[in-house]
């Protein structure tokens, strides 16, 4: 595989643009649990962890997987996009952190969407990166809160907040495997070899299991050369570790949004739809979930 660096520094990588395959619909599950736990990570804002942590979530459940996702951003966008109001919330993730001996079942919500149960946040969550840097084994703390609920889903997926502090560093410590959204601009690229060290650092230092599940393309306009040369790139520079599913603008993700809730119930025939449950189904072949 080509150096990360060579990849990004190519003048003129050609289109990535391929045929995709499909992937074969999982057979259902006999029994539920024990989750594989997957942080959907990257410090840029805005390429689409949220969206897809939501979407991705909701694709995977509609395969019969028992799903939790777990907002670890203190703006709450997750929540939000699953219908929970974090203004209301009395107790949440930030709880479960502060307070080793409470029952997650305190705080997890069940949403209106089937298989799909929630730990919310609020931005209670930003005084947390503060107040556990004094804590013993504190990158340590997410991992000790899911493993309470983890025999009861078949995925916990880890919604992060853009950052590579500690919160991000719990929930790569807390992980099976890592997702990284990538929108296909040239400044959201620069940042992936950072993102990368960073995760190999935490595989050398406290999580060795940790792997990188896939870098998962969004935002893509197949109008512009600009994205197709991103693509490209990304390509080069991590092979088979780019998702073949690619997720492409659309205004009807912000609609979904706004709707409060996943584009695949929000708008089940739209092309969105069928690139979430496309890459959930690309997750389930590649090994990433039951």
């Amino acid at each position: 595989m080509m150096n990360t660096q060579q990849a990004l520094d190519i003048p003129n990588a050609k289109s990535a643009e391929a045929e995709q395959q499909d992937f074969a619909e999982p057979a259902p599950l006999d029994s539920h649990g024990p989750a594989r736990i997957i942080a959907m990570v990257n410090q840029k804002g805005g390429v689409g962890k949220t969206t897809s942590s939501i979407n991705l979530g909701a694709s995977l459940a509609a395969y019969g997987r028992k799903m939790l996702l777990v907002d670890f951003d203190p703006q709450g966008a997750l929540s939000v996009g699953l219908g929970v109001n974090p203004y209301d919330l009395e107790i949440s993730i930030y709880n479960l952190l502060m307070s080793p001996r409470m029952d997650p079942h305190e705080v997890i919500v069940s949403t209106d969407f089937e298989n799909i149960d929630i730990l919310p946040a609020n931005i209670d969550l930003s005084a947390a990166e503060v107040q556990l840097v004094g804590e013993v084994a504190r990158e340590q703390i997410l991992s000790r809160v899911l493993s309470k609920v983890a025999d009861e889903y078949d995925v916990i997926l880890i919604d992060c907040q853009p950052s590579l502090g500690l919160l991000t560093v719990n929930a790569l410590t807390a992980a099976h495997g890592v997702i990284i959204p990538l929108e296909t601009e040239f400044f959201a690229l620069r940042g992936v070899a950072l993102l990368v060290e960073t995760i190999e650092k935490i595989q050398d230092r406290l999580n060795p299991s940790l792997v990188i599940d896939g870098i998962l393309a969004t935002m893509f306009d197949s109008r512009t050369l600009h994205s197709k040369e991103v693509m490209s790139r990304v390509t080069e520079a991590f092979d088979d570790k780019v998702f073949d599913t690619v997720i492409n603008r659309t205004v009807k993700f912000p609609d979904a949004s706004v709707a409060a809730e996943p584009i695949t119930s929000f708008a089940p025939k739209h092309a969105g739809s069928a690139a979430y449950r496309r890459l959930a189904r690309e997750l389930i072949a590649r090994g990433g979930a039951p």
